[in-house]
């Protein structure tokens, strides 16, 4: 583990206005960890924030309730906003909604007020929570976090007007319905290739109620870089691609990825080229990673 380089990467997304981090995820190659590095990396990010963000962090692993629940009770003890639960590992993938919905009881029961996040993890495989369900979780005024990966409109404004007047907001790990989701109320983004160009999520966010050429123009090359970026080469590519930013992660991953071949490398550089190039027209700042490091 290279934490003096987690310590930058925190850094890094801070600067660039992230205005929360989700330390122990799939990103983070979280099924190849163990609990003792789970428990280190959250502790690593929370210290790093210093409170500047909320931090959420998994900890859910196994089928096993109590083990479930001790392990929650870990994460959350390292100071972070809220522990997530990952929907697919609660139950067998062909087990109803109801029984998903007393695994999820018994989890409530055995954590006191913790602060809870539900992650619709595709690893796995996808669970997605009903609006029904949504409206359930957010009624009982323990979960804060919805990481939403229906890449779907519709049912994204019924998990949304599901919620309403509840604590929980929905965030949206799907780049090409993003910006629509913002409109619609969702509370922000969460997707895989803000990994590597945080700052054009941060100016798409602050600007949504814009209806102008610009950023209409951002959210759809967004769109489709997120077919390159979002690819079975992650997390592998986007260590390359901040190695090529400037900071010091070294292009090597537990998860099983293939490796880059020379076309997936020119991918990289033109996906470069066009931050580079929405950056200048759009006026948005691009963190100088020599001044974190």
């Amino acid at each position: 583990m290279d934490y003096k380089t987690l310590e930058q990467l925190t850094e890094f997304y801070i600067a660039t206005g992230a205005n929360g981090l989700f330390a122990n995820s799939l990103s983070s190659e979280m099924f190849q960890l163990t609990d003792k590095e789970r428990i280190s990396i959250t502790q690593a990010v929370v210290k790093r924030t210093n409170g500047k963000v909320p931090v959420v962090s998994t900890g859910t692993f196994s089928r096993d309730l109590n083990k479930n629940a001790e392990f929650i009770k870990k994460i959350y003890d390292s100071g972070v906003h809220a522990v997530v639960i990952n929907s697919n590992q609660l139950n067998d993938k062909m087990e109803s909604e109801d029984a998903f919905k007393t695994q999820v009881e018994h989890l409530l029961n055995a954590t006191g007020d913790i602060s809870l996040g539900m992650y619709e993890c595709p690893v796995p495989y996808k669970r997605l929570i009903s609006p029904g369900m949504m409206q359930w979780l957010g009624k009982t005024g323990r979960f804060l976090y919805h990481k939403d990966t229906s890449c779907n409109l519709d049912d994204m404004r019924e998990k949304i007007t599901a919620i309403r007047h509840t604590p929980l907001g929905l965030f949206n790990a799907n780049t090409p319905t993003g910006l629509e989701s913002l409109r619609m109320g969702a509370w922000g983004l969460s997707p895989t290739s803000a990994n590597y160009y945080p700052e054009l999520f941060s100016y798409l966010i602050q600007h949504t109620d814009h209806n102008d050429e610009k950023l209409e123009k951002l959210d759809a090359i967004l769109s489709l870089l997120d077919s390159t970026t979002d690819s079975c080469y992650y997390p592998l590519a986007a260590k390359i691609f901040l190695r090529k930013r400037g900071l010091p992660v070294l292009p090597v991953t537990r998860a099983p990825v293939p490796a880059l071949d020379q076309q997936d490398y020119i991918k990289l550089n033109a996906i470069m080229k066009t931050m580079n190039n929405l950056a200048d027209e759009l006026g948005i700042h691009l963190v100088n990673v020599n001044k974190i490091i």
